[in-house]
């Protein structure tokens, strides 16, 4: 698989111009995969980049805004018509940038088309209501207006989907863009904000800066023309960010962490379990999160269920994701990596039982990249740190519970309230399970990680902040605010 030529000396958008940031200084992005292989080299922007983006985004919003909002959704319509006729080099570079696996980064880019096309028809719902008024001459309504310049800043784990989503929201609903992506995925970020430039859509409506968190993120969170932030990534930088917002009374949202539950109880189907297990804790490399983290098992079927999951993993196909059969790729980097073998020790000392994994994977075609093995505790109590802290790896947790009511309770006993599922034919327990997990959204017999844009995203507890959800169609209310009209015929009294 051959690096792209378009990739090697990515630039600033900033306006109709691809632009070097004002430091004169670049940063590097290689394969996770083999860190030999340089993929491109892009700008380490800072604040006067920032500041010169939002100039010309607040110029382009006096028009975009005006637009009618269905034209608007075209633009959107056919980027995502651009991607699909592309599919081949998005998943490709999603390999090579973010090791995930063909499987995987196919997936993503189903995943951003479908997303794009739903939220293109958000544009034609910007529905207000209108309402009776005590004065009959009084005719009342309500509209939805653009907030105003948005920041989007965007995870390295799903690049592109998320970017995508967020972006397309944002301009249905007529606002413009600052677009910040991970210093760690750059290069598809921009590839998505090409799929725009190219459908004719206005300068200066999407613009974008690469740069670290700790100079471009805080200048987007800083700057007070920028009227609403939404951000995924951490918790630790996304509680920072909102910290800085709050200051100056801007919107912001925040996706965050997660340490989903996956409870299995006495009647599932183990085969479809083990198998939904592995898709949700090894998919991506576990980075996702979404990711199964933690199975709660009963202890009548913990011994039968971990013998056949342990048996599953041990025959998963570990390696370089541009190789054809490769199930699990490396993880993003050298940091991630020793984060996650950190956990693993951590959970070694606290008295958890190593089912299988547990190392760094280095032998051949291992020796250049960032690979985990896929790792398998048993024996875990909700005390333990691997049972608190999302470890963002292929780590999974397995918890044996004497039933569900403790299985309930070790579901719920985290911070984060991302995603949840449990495997059961138990229509009683199944719906007990809905109503009383903490999570913003929850699965029966399904993985962890399903969603659909559609639906509205997100998660409630540590995960979110701003009780706004992406996607599905309440994910026009954090860039939209409502004006209320009252007209009164001249002359009426």
């Amino acid at each position: 698989m051959k690096v792209s030529e378009k990739t090697k000396n990515l630039k600033n958008l900033i306006g109709e111009n691809w632009t070097t940031s004002s430091t004169g200084q670049t940063f590097v992005v290689t394969n996770p995969a083999d860190s030999r292989m340089e993929l491109g080299i892009c700008q380490q922007s800072n604040e006067q980049d920032v500041f010169e983006a939002v100039e010309v985004a607040k110029k382009a919003l006096k028009t975009w805004k005006k637009e009618a909002a269905p034209e608007r959704g075209q633009y959107i319509l056919r980027a995502a018509a651009y991607i699909e006729e592309r599919v081949d080099e998005f998943i490709n570079q999603l390999i090579l940038e973010v090791g995930k696996s063909y499987a995987d980064a196919k997936a993503e880019v189903i995943r951003t088309i479908r997303a794009m096309r739903y939220l293109a028809g958000e544009a034609e719902r910007l529905t207000g209501e209108t309402i009776p008024s005590w004065d009959k001459e009084v005719i009342g309504y309500t509209k939805r207006e653009a907030i105003g310049v948005v920041g989007i800043i965007t995870p390295w784990n799903v690049p592109l989907a998320i970017a995508a989503w967020k972006i397309a929201t944002a301009l249905s609903c007529g606002c413009t863009v600052i677009f910040k992506p991970s210093s760690q995925t750059p290069i598809v970020s921009s590839w998505l904000v090409e799929a725009y430039r190219e459908t004719g859509l206005p300068a200066g409506v999407i613009n974008f800066v690469t740069g670290p968190g700790s100079s471009v993120g805080n200048a987007i969170a800083n700057h007070p023309d920028i009227k609403a932030i939404s951000f995924t990534g951490s918790n630790g930088v996304g509680v920072a960010i909102n910290q800085l917002v709050a200051k100056r009374g801007a919107r912001f949202q925040a996706e965050m962490g997660g340490k989903n539950p996956f409870v299995v109880l006495e009647d599932a189907d183990l085969d479809l379990a083990t198998d939904h297990a592995i898709a949700g804790g090894f998919g991506e490399s576990g980075q996702r999160c979404t990711a199964t983290s933690r199975i709660i098992v009963l202890r009548s079927i913990a011994e039968e269920f971990i013998a056949l999951l342990k048996q599953k993993v041990e025959n998963l196909n570990v390696g370089n994701p541009i190789e054809e059969g490769t199930q699990m790729g490396p993880v993003i980097d050298e940091g991630s990596m020793k984060s996650i073998l950190d956990y693993i020790e951590i959970a070694k000392k606290e008295n958890g039982v190593l089912v299988t994994g547990g190392k760094r994977l280095t032998e051949g075609d291992y020796a250049h990249g960032y690979f985990v093995a896929p790792t398998v505790f048993r024996n875990i109590t909700p005390d333990m740190t691997i049972a608190q802290e999302e470890i963002f790896g292929p780590v999974i947790s397995v918890m044996i519970a004497e039933d569900f009511e403790q299985a309930m309770e070790w579901a719920n006993n985290v911070e984060y309230g991302l995603s949840s599922t449990i495997y059961t034919n138990d229509l009683e327990k199944s719906m007990q399970f809905i109503n009383n997990i903490e999570a913003g959204f929850t699965h029966v017999n399904m993985p962890s990680t399903y969603s659909e844009p559609q639906f509205p995203f997100g998660g409630i507890k540590g995960t979110g902040i701003g009780g706004y959800r992406e996607v599905g169609s309440t994910a026009i209310d954090f860039y939209t605010e409502y004006k209320t009209v009252y007209i009164k015929p001249h002359g009426n009294k």
